[in-house]
């Protein structure tokens, strides 16, 4: 039963929840189309990963206060995972990019050398994952919205 009231938890979780549904209206407001898929997809605004690391540390700053062990070890992990998610990550959805478009010319030239058979594209080959990472500004606003989050359901709650 500690689980259901494990608040540094539950508030972790509903960040990550709540960044991963407002991309679809956000991407809607940037495209004209609802695109499901970012529900449950990596990258994009605001980073889902970030919310979740700032609502952790700030429930736990929250319920142990800034000095607590608890609140160093989240804290931590937090600009670690944030610095991955703007860093490492992005870097390899832009090599992503690059490969994809590398695969894309490459079987352009063997469709005009060998008049291959007109299939799709997701037939042909499965393009790898460009949205990895984030931009720090999509790090930035996913870290707000684990602090505004957590702040909002510490206030509902307590």
């Amino acid at each position: 039963m500690e689980l259901l009231t494990n608040f540094p938890l539950w508030a972790a979780l509903i960040a990550i929840g709540f960044a991963q549904f407002i991309k679809v209206p956000l991407q809607y407001i940037a495209t004209r189309r609802f695109d499901w898929s970012l529900l449950t997809s990596t990258g994009g605004m605001p980073s889902s990963h970030s919310g979740a690391v700032t609502a952790l540390s700030t429930a736990i700053a929250l319920e142990e206060g800034l000095g607590s062990p608890l609140f160093a070890i989240s804290a931590i992990f937090g600009i670690i995972v944030m610095f991955d998610a703007s860093g490492v990550r992005r870097h390899a959805g832009e090599q992503a990019t690059v490969l994809n478009r590398l695969v894309h010319d490459f079987n352009k030239l063997v469709i005009e050398v060998k008049s291959w058979p007109e299939k799709e594209e997701k037939e042909k080959r499965k393009e790898l994952k460009e949205l990895l990472g984030h931009q720090p500004i999509e790090v930035i606003f996913g870290g707000l919205t684990g602090v505004l989050l957590t702040l909002f359901l510490h206030f509902l709650i307590f």
